[in-house]
């Protein structure tokens, strides 16, 4: 069952007693102020978030190296759901080369991995958990919650609340007679908004000063004209938080849990609140690998959940291809990529992305997290990270080129 996340207060109104999702934030937003004071004042920069640890419910904890054994497919390869309880199969009974399996989980243990999942026709076939990471610890995915952020636009969207292609001032009153009144839904989606953006303004005030986030960043101004730029925007994407709840009428924490962890069983997942009682929509959300995996896996099926269509799959696709000219490698709130030997920077602190014909849709998120989303081999991959723990530097463009040399059943 979804985890019932209550009512989150809304501005101006009593703050509650400490709960655990505002507890998670406060930490969360010291590792920021940490992280913001590395950063140099660069206006091209690009925004994100840290390292942490998880697991998996009711499995074998592998030991580094080795992938959790289990069942077998009995030779049946056809798709299947984990609906409620993942299934857990033997690698080589799937087809997939072990010495390959132990490669990509000795890197990821090189790059500071905590968890590390791997799944194919919906079946976990590879699994490691490092640095006392227990099988039900959620921790912080930093921007991983961007892109969970765009399939609830996509999903207030079917339900007829917004349409993204409306101004947001629709919904931000504060916009209306300003430079920001023709903004898009669409464009706060794929970074091109224009708003205002620096790294002191998303890394030291709105991650780490301001209390009330969605109020400060509806009150930047705007520095561009809509469409013309690109920036990692974080302010620009927390404004979603006030869009989706004057659309929807209930706090976006309320939402996600109604509309989306819960009909796909992400029981551990959480989005976390700011001292205003705002739910943070560039950062925050609390994920354990398998809950990760299952978000990766609706990404993978378009969508549908075992026969619900969840996330429209016009939404998904939209969500998943490049949004922009301005850059390619980006879709709405998803990265993409690509098959170029070349790779760009993303955001500090996150890995980078390759260039050319996306082969890959990913989530990330400071320090190494990532739902990499492999749709050409059937392959879903998470990860979450203790970058502190790293011995090289090993990232998603380390791990991905892996994925290749497996022989599983979705190639």
């Amino acid at each position: 069952m979804p985890r019932n996340l209550g009512t989150t207060p809304h501005q101006g109104t009593t703050p509650r007693p400490l709960t655990r999702r505002r507890r998670v934030a406060i930490a969360v937003l010291a590792t920021l102020a940490l992280l913001a004071a590395a950063c140099s004042d660069d206006d091209s920069a690009e925004t994100s978030d840290p390292p942490v640890t998880t697991a998996a419910p009711d499995t074998t904890i592998s030991e580094p190296g080795e992938p959790d054994p289990v069942s077998d497919l009995g030779g049946d390869a056809t798709e299947a759901w984990p609906s409620p309880e993942w299934e857990v199969i033997d690698p080589t009974v799937a087809g997939f080369d072990p010495a390959v399996l132990d490669e990509l989980a000795d890197r990821a243990e090189r790059g500071g991995a905590a968890c590390l999942v791997l799944v194919t026709d919906g079946r976990i076939v590879g699994e490691w958990y490092w640095h006392d990471t227990g099988p039900d610890d959620p921790a912080e995915t930093w921007s991983v919650t961007k892109s969970i952020t765009a399939f609830l636009v996509g999903i207030a969207e079917d339900q007829g609340h917004l349409r993204i292609d409306q101004p947001a001032s629709d919904f931000i009153d504060e916009w209306v007679g300003t430079p920001s009144e023709g903004v898009t839904i669409r464009q706060l989606l794929a970074n091109d908004s224009g708003r205002f953006h620096s790294v002191d303004s998303d890394y030291v005030q709105l991650a780490s000063v301001e209390e009330d986030k969605t109020a400060y960043a509806i009150g930047l101004d705007q520095q561009h004209e809509p469409g013309t730029h690109w920036d990692y925007n974080n302010a620009a994407i927390q404004v979603l938080d006030a869009v989706l709840e004057r659309a929807t009428g209930v706090d976006v924490g309320t939402f996600a849990a109604e509309h989306l962890f819960g009909p796909i069983g992400m029981e551990a997942t959480e989005l976390t609140i700011d001292p205003a009682g705002n739910t943070l929509t560039f950062m925050g959300a609390q994920m354990t690998c398998r809950d990760m995996a299952r978000f990766g896996l609706l990404t993978l099926r378009e969508g549908e959940w075992d026969g619900t269509q969840v996330v429209p799959a016009e939404f998904v696709a939209e969500a998943t291809r490049p949004s922009t000219e301005l850059n390619p490698t980006y879709g709405l709130l998803w990265w993409l990529h690509g098959t170029d030997a070349g790779q760009i920077g993303t955001a500090p602190g996150q890995d980078e992305v390759a260039t050319g014909d996306p082969v890959a849709h990913v989530a990330l998120g400071l320090g190494g997290q990532f739902v990499a989303v492999v749709p050409n081999q059937d392959l879903v991959l998470t990860r979450l990270n203790r970058s502190a723990l790293a011995t090289e530097p090993i990232g998603l463009p380390q791990l991905l080129p892996l994925l290749t040399e497996l022989d599983g059943p979705g190639d």
